[in-house]
């Protein structure tokens, strides 16, 4: 008969600390998720994008306003699998709603959760974005979710439906001009994301 399976120790918010600042670091559900810094196209897409929302959404300037819209920001919410314990992760960009929060947390995390998310796609943290995060931020009520493709050059756009489910994608493509929950008071040019 064989030994029993060690149980694998759950990882902490010290670990994710530990982590070396040249690297991404997320924690969930007690694992930690160690990432490279961003590629290039990858941080010019996510960039390019927070100035086109940045400027009508949170300034104001050709635009309604309303909103607080950051860069990679650190969220905290509870791990329901371990009372105590918490998720942390931190989405390219991310949004909130200024009624929700008008003023930021004097903490260097936020535990409201935001309105909007974007993750901007990479081969490295797809599928981790699609299959591990995607799931938390409908868990804790986010309302709309972005992935961004640079590379296959696509924006999936998710809506939250009143049972915390995600209603189907909806896929543009390429050089395509939309107005996109909940940012549809803009057009937006997809070909400015992807520009070289």
């Amino acid at each position: 008969m064989g030994q029993p399976a060690e149980k694998q120790r759950r990882a902490t918010y010290a670990d994710l600390e530990a982590v070396p600042p040249n690297k991404v670091a997320e924690l969930v559900r007690g694992t930690l998720h160690v990432f490279p810094r961003p590629a290039p196209r990858h941080a010019r897409a996510s960039s390019r994008l927070g100035v086109k929302l940045g400027g009508p959404f949170d300034l104001g300037d050709g635009g309604p306003g309303g909103w607080t819209i950051l860069v990679e920001p650190e969220l905290h919410f509870p791990d329901p699998d371990a009372p105590g314990e918490i998720d942390a992760l931190v989405p390219d960009l991310a949004g909130w709603r200024r009624e929700r929060m008008p003023e930021l947390p004097e903490t260097a995390y936020f535990s409201l959760a935001p309105d909007w998310i974007c993750e901007v796609l990479s081969p490295s943290t797809a599928a981790f974005d699609r299959d591990e995060k995607i799931p938390i931020y409908a868990r804790e009520g986010v309302r709309h979710a972005w992935l961004l493709d640079p590379i296959a050059r696509t924006l999936e756009v998710h809506v939250l439906g009143e049972d915390r489910r995600w209603g189907p994608a909806v896929v543009h493509r390429d050089a395509a001009r939309v107005h996109v929950e909940p940012f549809d008071a803009i057009e937006l040019d997809l070909s400015v994301l992807w520009a070289k």
